[in-house]
């Protein structure tokens, strides 16, 4: 059998005591590393599986995690039976905060961790020990939710020199009970760049699309109110984009209401829509970008 590919990899396994948030978020130059590092399960854990990877370490790890395994003996579990666990590398993390990694004596240098209070820090093949650092700095003293913290740690590790050996992809999951579409699964968020030259980059674009489009997760602050001026902005910019033919009466009737209803579910803002006579401003400025773009 050929030998596989070992990635060059760092990721950040994590867990926000706030909203009981799982998640993991990693870069690699390997191909489609979101299909091999990234495990977790809501209420339980989550698991970064890299180096020459052990993917049975994701579903292993977190069936001792939901047997109430504390990390640290999950590991010394999953090391203990694995042949080539010298060439592994592992962080873990588990509905209580706990988090352990560990790093294997043949992962290629420079390879190490850094465990921290709800989250644990691992790259292999790295330009040093400062990406696994800065990530760990960013994770702590970034603002925001579970996303928005591991991402930050994506970009740090980036910004002190990433892998050695270049970029090509990138993922970021996140779980939460019954977070998932239609809340039938846990997947909040499983977003992955499978190949592209500036992954991180890419990845945070793709989850911003998403968590306006999708995510219940706005700034309370950032509304807009249906003021007549507003509103008359809206129905020029829904009259230019096909879906109002009345006047700009600065007016929010049925018929605006409804032409602004039409395109907000064109765009998959369905559960955006307000009842209350604002409007989000995340939905907002995606609708002038749009209106902008249609009279370019």
């Amino acid at each position: 059998m050929r030998p596989f590919p070992r990635p060059s990899t760092f990721s950040i396994v994590a867990f926000d005591p706030r909203t009981e948030d799982l998640g993991v978020a990693v870069e690699s130059r390997f191909i489609s590393v979101g299909a091999v590092v990234p495990w977790a399960q809501a209420g339980v854990g989550a698991v970064a599986t890299q180096s020459f990877a052990n993917t049975a370490y994701g579903p292993r790890g977190l069936a001792q995690l939901r047997k109430g395994a504390a990390p640290k003996d999950v590991l010394k579990a999953l090391i203990a039976k694995d042949k080539m666990a010298a060439q592994r590398q592992v962080g873990l993390v588990d509905a209580r905060g706990r988090a352990a990694a560990f790093t294997g004596d043949e992962c290629f240098e420079w390879a190490g961790h850094v465990v921290g209070r709800n989250y644990a820090c691992q790259g292999n093949i790295l330009a040093g020990e400062e990406v696994v650092k800065g990530m760990a700095r960013a994770f702590e003293s970034t603002e925001g939710d579970l996303p928005i913290r591991l991402l930050a740690a994506l970009h740090a590790g980036q910004r002190a020199g990433g892998d050695k050996r270049g970029q090509q992809s990138a993922a970021l999951l996140v779980v939460r009970d019954r977070g998932g579409y239609g809340g039938l699964n846990d997947r909040w968020i499983d977003l992955r760049v499978d190949d592209h030259p500036a992954p991180i980059d890419e990845l945070t674009r793709i989850f911003n699309v998403y968590d306006v489009t999708l995510l219940n997760r706005e700034d309370p602050k950032d509304v807009v109110a249906l003021t007549g001026p507003v509103v008359r902005e809206l129905q020029r910019g829904l009259a230019s984009l096909g879906f109002f033919r009345g006047s700009a009466d600065g007016k929010y009737g049925k018929g605006t209401r409804q032409a602004f209803e039409d395109w907000a579910g064109m765009n998959n803002f369905e559960n955006k829509v307000r009842t209350d006579g604002k409007v989000w401003g995340s939905v907002y400025r995606v609708f002038q970008a749009q209106v902008a773009s249609s009279r370019a």
